[in-house]
């Protein structure tokens, strides 16, 4: 019954923006801590950013920080993840997810164990 969906991704020369939209079903998102991850082939899936169910609190990972911005717009129940000045190792699948462990922010981690309701992702590439 819950449902997210990722829009937004696609092909962006280095230096470019993209914003990627989660739409969910199922779920109000001022409910759950929500965060976006990405993994890339080969490697481990990476948090990349969260936001606290009243919204004043965020994550970000260091790779991220000062270029991506998380955000969650209530009335029409969709999570955004601003990306600007992207970069080639910005490329992977970007994931939306909701929290299934009752996650605190701030903190200075964020990891997949930690949510269990993802979306299908959406493929973000950027070239050099």
């Amino acid at each position: 019954q819950v449902q997210l969906v990722e829009s937004g991704g696609g092909l962006v020369q280095a230096g470019g923006s993209l914003t990627l939209s989660c739409t969910a079903s199922g779920l109000t998102v001022d409910d759950y801590v929500m965060g976006w991850f990405r993994q890339a082939p080969g490697k481990e899936r990476e948090g990349v950013s969260a936001i606290s169910t009243n919204g004043r609190s965020t994550y970000y990972a260091d790779s991220v920080k000062g270029r991506f911005t998380i955000s969650r717009d209530y009335a029409k129940n969709t999570l955004y993840l601003q990306m600007n000045s992207l970069k080639p190792e910005d490329t992977a699948m970007y994931y939306c997810a909701r929290d299934v462990v009752g996650i605190v922010l701030p903190r200075n981690d964020l990891k997949a164990a930690d949510f269990g309701y993802w979306g299908q992702g959406t493929q973000v590439t950027v070239s050099p």
